[in-house]
Parts: C-alpha cells; structure tokens; sequence
C-alpha cells in the first residue's frame, strides 16, 4: 500500500523552519539549504514545496497570522462564555500583535521581514494588504457588535474606528519591536487599552 504523504504538513515544517530562521538570524540569513538544515529534511525537500524564498515566506507569514488569528478567535469563543465585555476582547486580541514575549516577538520579526519584501513583490504586497483588511473588518465587525449592545456609541463609524485602533497596534508594535527603551510591554499594553476603552466607553446592556 503507497505511503500517504501529509503535503500540508511538510509544508509546515518548512515554514516554521523559515520562522526559526528569521527569529534568531533575520531574512537574509533564509536560504534554501539553511532552511532544509533547520527543518532537517533535503534541499530538493523545499524546493520540491517552494520554488522561491518568496514563497517560503509567503506560507510562513500566512501560518504566523493564521495562528494569531485563531488565538483572537478562541478570546472571542471564551469571552462569550465568561459573558466579557467586547472591549476586553478587542485589546487582548490587539495584543496578541504586540512582540510583547518570545512567542509574539517571534511572529512581529516574520512580519516586518514579509513587508519588507513587498515593496518590490505585488503577490506578497497583496497579501500583507489583504491582511491588513481582515484585521480591520474583525474589529469593525466588533465594533458594530458594542454599538448594538451599547459599549459603544451610536455616532461611532466602526471603519473609521477600525482603521485608528489598527494603526495604532501596528505603530505601537513597531515601537516595541525596535526601540523597547522608548516602549515598554506594559506601556505599549497601557496605550492600546486606553485608546480602545475611548471607543467601548459604555456598557454592554446584554450582560445587565
């Protein structure tokens, strides 16, 4: 009988070498043959899965945000067993891109190291940019779910909101991420909390 073979998780395996890679070395230290060496298969292993360094980035980056992504939705799923405020939500789901410990340092260098190569790559642009527009419709949609239980007031544009709190993480990430003398865990934390507690400054009338 044929061995079946689990593409997507050879995939993986890569991919978290790349992540590995990028983590302690930086991009540049990302080849091929580091690669293969890291996740201890053969060269012709990861071309066989990725012909291009691009490439290799593009599904690792897409893993990285995949599982912060899935951590954001199991914050959603306990929330709505705890009944929890959605602003609670909203800044942990928020910190969780905030290289705040090894775990989410690891996932913010994978980022910025993808957008650096998009400046000169449409495909992975695109993807970064369709991202950026998950991102912000999640919190839009939260957004608009605190209007309707009145954390948040009605005059409120949930994209309008969306954007700020967006552009805020990103820039308090950056910040954390390359000057922590300037930017602490905790302050960075502090600052996201505040500004989303301007947003969700009510109520949720669900919970009495």
């Amino acid at each position: 009988m044929p061995k079946v073979v689990d593409h997507e998780a050879r995939r993986i395996q890569v991919a978290d070498a790349v992540q590995e890679l990028i983590t302690e070395q930086g991009l540049d230290r990302v080849t091929m043959a580091r690669t293969a060496a890291v996740a201890g298969v053969s060269v012709g292993h990861v071309q066989h899965y990725f012909p291009s360094k691009d490439d290799m980035l593009l599904f690792t980056h897409a893993r990285v945000v995949g599982k912060v992504l899935d951590r954001v939705s199991e914050l959603g799923a306990r929330a709505t067993r705890q009944q929890l405020p959605i602003r609670d939500v909203v800044v942990e789901g928020l910190a969780e891109w905030l290289p705040a410990d090894p775990r989410r340092r690891s996932a913010h260098r994978v980022v910025l190291a993808f957008l650096g190569r998009t400046v000169d790559n449409p495909r992975l642009a695109e993807a970064h940019a369709g991202t950026g527009r998950h991102i912000r419709e999640l919190l839009a949609t939260a957004i608009h779910n605190g209007k309707e239980c009145g954390e948040v007031p009605a005059a409120t544009d949930p994209a309008r909101a969306a954007l700020e709190l967006h552009s805020l993480t990103e820039g308090l990430a950056l910040q954390l991420g390359s000057d922590p003398a300037a930017a602490t865990a905790q302050s960075t934390q502090d600052l996201l909390a505040a500004r989303v507690a301007t947003v969700f400054s009510g109520r949720c009338r669900q919970y009495g």
